[in-house]
């Protein structure tokens, strides 16, 4: 999946542990851990879907969240290893259990990232995330000043270069629309953050 995917189905899936588990959760967190795995991209000589997406590194690495924060990390843990188990098992697979084995395990379906079939997959599910993001008001969460609004840079980055840029991938003309709605979200998002500290930094001492 493309980070359209990726950010849709991490909400949707986070979202809805949260209100199985009856806790509260953190949007922008939310947003960030479910394109997590993808920063592989970003980092030269790692190859894509390699040891960054393996099941048993993130669970590793969020043990010690289970530890501290209990049934509050489960959420944000489904989020990100959707990203794994489902997006890009669906479109390619992954190395699921690096580094125990570096086999790449994939459903076998047929269904490439750049297919139609895909592309109206990861539709259905923007539509899906945003419809549910303005009901459920969290929508109106991500427009209030809030420290961790900042963690969306990382979102931001990962779906502007794709689309504007074309690097390290291209992403389909049928994908824009909702990476620029993504971005646009997250943007305003950060602006506010980034007002409210330049507002209370400009303030004279008394």
């Amino acid at each position: 999946m493309y980070a359209v995917g990726h950010l849709a189905l991490g909400y949707l899936s986070g979202k809805a542990t949260s209100k199985i588990l009856k806790t509260n959760v953190n949007v922008p967190l939310l947003f960030l851990v479910s394109v997590l795995p993808d920063i592989d991209l970003l980092i030269p000589g790692l190859k894509h879907r390699g040891p960054i997406h393996s099941v048993i590194i993130f669970s590793l690495l969020f043990l010690p969240t289970f530890i501290f924060f209990g049934k509050r990390a489960t959420p944000y843990f489904v989020a990100l290893v959707q990203h794994i188990l489902v997006g890009d098992y669906l479109t390619g697979g992954a190395q699921l259990l690096w580094p125990v084995t570096t086999n790449w395990y994939g459903l076998g379906l047929g269904i490439k990232v750049t297919s139609l079939t895909n592309i109206l997959i990861e539709w259905i599910l923007f539509l899906t995330s945003i419809m549910i993001l303005f009901k459920s008001r969290d929508a109106w969460l991500l427009f209030q000043r809030h420290p961790s609004n900042m963690v969306l840079l990382i979102p931001v980055v990962t779906v502007l270069l794709p689309a504007f840029l074309s690097f390290p991938f291209h992403v389909p003309l049928g994908l824009v629309i909702p990476h620029l709605i993504y971005i646009a979200l997250f943007t305003f998002s950060i602006l506010i953050d980034l007002k409210a500290i330049l507002t209370k930094t400009e303030k004279p001492n008394k």
